[in-house]
């Protein structure tokens, strides 16, 4: 029982973090301490059950969060590398601008 309220906590944290934060390493955190809690939730399911259906969950988790992961981190890259931003906001208002300048075309 112990394990399920720091399981709700870490959700509770990231989603938290995933509404507040702009700065994109901050979001990445937050969706680590989201993927950390489902993760949790697939080893209490497996420890719970005695069956190998949660520890598929858990490989199937881990393997979808690293690539989640690498999405996130490529994406800050180009960012830096194209914007010089790594503020969300920032990188949407360009985007807008950048869509509203090929609408006039």
């Amino acid at each position: 029982m112990d394990y399920m309220i720091l399981s709700v906590t870490l959700l509770a944290i990231g989603v938290f973090g995933l509404l507040t934060k702009r700065h994109l390493v901050k979001v990445l955190i937050s969706i680590e301490l989201i993927a950390m809690s489902a993760s949790m939730n697939f080893v209490l399911l497996a420890s719970s059950l005695d069956r190998a259906l949660g520890e598929a969950f858990l490989i199937l988790a881990f393997s979808t969060d690293t690539c989640v992961t690498a999405i996130v981190l490529a994406l800050l890259v180009i960012a830096v590398k194209k914007y010089g931003t790594c503020d969300i906001r920032k990188l949407a208002k360009i985007a807008e601008s950048g869509r509203g300048e090929s609408e006039d075309e």
